[in-house]
Formats: structure tokens, C-alpha cells, sequence
């Protein structure tokens, strides 16, 4: 079974300096689902520091939300409101600003880690090509927790460390978690197999959807 997707952009959700960014983004993927008919529910598929959305886009949506599944993502706190980044991380980041904003995220760390995470040197310049370079403000903005968020099939799909905390934490909290082995950005390197584990999860949603 296959799934109609859209993929909001989120590039100039940070283009001004003043925080918060978290309503802009609710804003971003409510105008892109408005693109689905409305009979498909709709289901959030949100990764890596995306996950930390989730909560209140689910609050925002115009249209009821059926499931959210966390792609090698970070996770809301339990009971809000969730740091964009941990002290540690800030303090890393503070580092690392120039002219009032951060390096693009690609060039925050060792280049040999960074090459690792692409299937070739052209996918590579493709997504460098749309890295914004955010404002520190982004990082240091607390976004809210809604409550009842989660009352909805949730789930975990799982590359590998550091994300294995996260998926471990998304067991505790009684969802469903699987693994597809690779690298943060591997759906960049598998996107068939990856896409397939998405739909197959999401799939097993439907049917308290309709």
C-alpha cells in the first residue's frame, strides 16, 4: 500500500531573528496538508530535531491528526515545555556563531562524520544548498508541550546511535518501535526501504483512522 506524501519546506521559518519559530513551523505544515484530499488521513512523519514540533503542530492542525511517527528524531519532553538544545549543546553553538547565526548544520562538525552521512558527493551539494544558517535564538526557544498530543498511535523508527536513547525512551512510553540500520540521514541513502518501514507502520494506523 502506497501513501500520497508532501514535505513542507521549513527554510525560511528561522529567516528573522526573533523567536519563537515553533508557531511558523505549526504554520509551514498545516498549509502543506491542506494539499491533501480530505478523505487521506493525515499522519506526521517528522525528523531528527523535527520531532521536538510534533506536539504542537498536533495542537495547531486544521485537520485531525491520526498518528505521529518520530524518524530518528528527538523527543518532546513528557511534560513541557522542551528545550530546543540541551545547555551542553548551546554551549557548542554559542562557539560557534558568526555574524549573528550558526554555520550551516553540515559544517558544525567533523568533516569525515559529515561524508559518511551522504551516498555521494552530489546529494551532498543538493542538501547543502537549502541549509539555512539559523539564528542562536532558535536553539535557545522553549516550545510547548500541549497537552493530550499523544493521544493517538505514535511510533519510532530507529537508524542507530545516538538515537537508540531516544528509541528506547519511545518504548517506555508504550509505542511501537522499529529499526532500520544506518546513519542519521539514511534515508537519503535507502529512501525505498526506508519509505517502505514508514508506510508499513503508518499502515497498521489506518484502520483507526477510517
Amino acid at each position: 500500500m502506497g501513501a500520497v506524501t508532501v514535505v513542507p519546506s521549513l527554510v525560511e521559518v528561522a529567516d528573522a531573528d526573533d523567536p519563537p519559530f515553533w508557531p511558523r513551523v505549526a504554520d509551514e505544515v498545516n498549509d502543506a496538508v491542506a494539499a491533501l484530499l480530505r478523505r487521506q488521513p493525515v499522519f506526521l512523519v517528522a525528523h531528527s530535531n523535527a520531532g521536538l514540533f510534533v506536539p504542537v503542530i498536533v495542537q495547531a492542525a486544521r485537520r485531525p491528526v491520526a498518528g505521529c511517527l518520530f524518524v530518528d528524531a528527538s523527543l518532546p519532553s513528557r511534560a513541557g515545555p522542551t528545550p530546543a538544545a540541551s545547555p551542553e549543546r548551546l554551549k557548542f553553538l554559542r562557539s560557534k556563531v558568526a555574524e549573528g547565526r550558526l554555520p550551516q548544520w553540515t559544517t558544525r562538525w567533523d568533516e569525515d562524520e559529515v561524508a559518511l552521512l551522504f551516498p555521494d558527493p552530489q546529494t551532498r551539494l543538493t542538501v547543502s544548498a537549502e541549509q539555512p544558517r539559523l539564528p542562536l535564538s532558535y536553539y535557545e526557544q522553549q516550545i510547548p508541550v500541549p497537552g493530550g498530543w499523544d493521544n493517538r498511535p505514535c511510533g519510532y523508527l530507529l537508524f542507530g546511535p545516538p538515537y537508540d536513547r531516544m528509541a528506547q525512551e519511545a518504548r517506555e512510553r508504550g509505542w511501537d518501535v522499529e529499526q532500520v540500520p544506518g546513519r542519521h540521514l539514511h534515508q537519503l541513502v535507502d529512501p525505498d526501504t526506508v519509505a517502505a518501514r514508514i508506510v508499513a507502520m503508518t499502515g497498521r494506523w489506518r484502520f483507526l483512522a477510517d
